[in-house]
């Protein structure tokens, strides 16, 4: 594994790194439940529309409180769409290998309070989607819900509802014994389903990530997603986003299994290539990479200059 440096979070204009591309142009009751209304005959009722700008000022208010908690510089959300990103596909497999190696649960008092503050900000969330007039559904059909992201975001502009690919139909397989803790019930229920955290979790960052920032669902573009969660968080809970997006991400797109046995990655259209449809989910672990993954993946975001720069 190369080494990656240990940086301080920071968010600088400018274009450096081995590679880069532009990417894509408060209380709550955890007892309550939030029922999604149903039309008489089972169908969902359509939601609010609701556009880009609109999210982006729920973000920033969202980033803003936490800014005052913890004092972690955060990027403006409206810069976010045109960040650039600088990171090497190294550093991706270093992430994939890390994660393959890793034990299935390391889960000490600190990181299982992370979880428990990351499924509590995502109920907040999804009641704050749902304020919007939003209407998270669950998919109920085989595949996917969406076939591409321009899909999704197109589909949740028009009709303000959002299709949740739920976790009992797509998730990695749990370690041993142990429930993986978004796989725990949150109770909020959408007709018949009841939603698990992981669920919630999705929705969030479909809704800020993908229809938010326009964020692709390529490596690219889940990187930004992720990214821009983390500035939406608060910082007691980035180790475990960064596990669960960073993390499975990179195993997903650069993990060892998908590697020729001399380290390389099959293309498209060559032996050996497996297209993402048929890949694996990764299995479920519970566990904190040290600190300079996440430090060197935050410091790779930069934003473009303004013309009020």
């Amino acid at each position: 594994m190369s080494a990656v440096p240990a940086v301080r979070a920071t968010c600088e204009t400018g274009q450096t790194g081995t590679y880069h591309y532009t990417l894509f142009k408060h209380s709550y009751d955890s007892k309550a439940q939030d029922i999604t209304p149903t039309m008489p005959d089972g169908g969902t009722l359509a939601g609010k529309p609701i556009t880009a700008g609109r999210l982006q000022s729920i973000a920033q208010q969202w980033a803003d409180q936490y800014q005052a908690e913890d004092q972690w510089h955060r990027c403006p959300i409206s810069r976010l769409p045109d960040a650039l990103l600088s990171l090497s596909d190294e550093y991706c497999r270093d992430v994939a290998a890390y994660y393959d190696r890793a034990p299935a649960w390391t889960g000490d008092a600190s990181l299982m309070h992370g979880y428990d503050r990351l499924k509590e900000e995502n109920l907040r969330l999804y009641h704050r989607i749902r304020a919007e007039g939003i209407v998270i559904e669950p998919w109920l059909g085989g595949d996917q819900p969406y076939q591409n992201s321009a899909q999704l975001r197109a589909d949740v502009r028009r009709t303000g509802r959002l299709r949740v690919f739920l976790t009992a139909h797509g998730h990695g397989p749990r370690s041993g014994t142990r429930r993986h803790p978004l796989r725990e019930l949150s109770g909020v229920r959408a007709g018949s389903v009841e939603f698990r955290h992981n669920d919630l979790f999705r929705a969030v960052h479909d809704i800020f990530g993908h229809v938010m920032l326009e964020a692709g669902f390529g490596v690219k573009g889940e990187f930004l997603a992720a990214f821009c969660q983390l500035q939406m968080y608060p910082r007691e809970v980035h180790s475990v986003v960064f596990t669960e997006q960073v993390g499975q991400i990179c195993w997903f797109f650069r993990g060892p299994h998908l590697m020729r046995p001399d380290g390389s990655l099959p293309r498209s259209g060559q032996p050996g290539y497996v297209p993402p449809h048929s890949r694996p989910y990764p299995e479920q672990k519970v566990f904190a990479f040290p600190t300079r993954f996440l430090d060197a993946f935050i410091s790779a975001f930069q934003l473009t200059r303004s013309s009020d720069d």
